[in-house]
């Protein structure tokens, strides 16, 4: 069963790699391919038709999707921690705390 999580943020940031992925199917020098694949990734909580491609992505290419995920899993966690350190510097920077 597919889980939807609405943000806007992931759907720019996914409709961004979908549209640099198009474009880098016609130029040399970006790798198209991977842009899509990215943009299917961002977007697979949002979209029922990205969920399938990142389904038909994961049956093409196992230990991918699973080591993107991991590594989302860690980027997520990392920002975390990044913004309760940045959160903190400002109270003591403004005397709030």
């Amino acid at each position: 069963m597919m889980e939807f999580r609405p943000s806007l943020s992931r759907k720019v940031a996914g409709w961004s790699l979908m549209t640099l992925g198009l474009v880098g199917m016609v130029l040399p020098f970006l790798q198209g391919f991977l842009f899509l694949a990215l943009g299917l990734f961002v977007l697979r909580h949002q979209y029922l038709w990205a969920h399938r491609g990142m389904g038909w992505v994961e049956s093409r290419w196992p230990g991918a999707v699973t080591r993107v995920e991991s590594m989302e899993a860690r980027m997520v966690e990392r920002s975390r921690g990044f913004g309760e350190g940045f959160r903190r510097g400002t109270r003591r920077l403004f005397g709030r705390g």
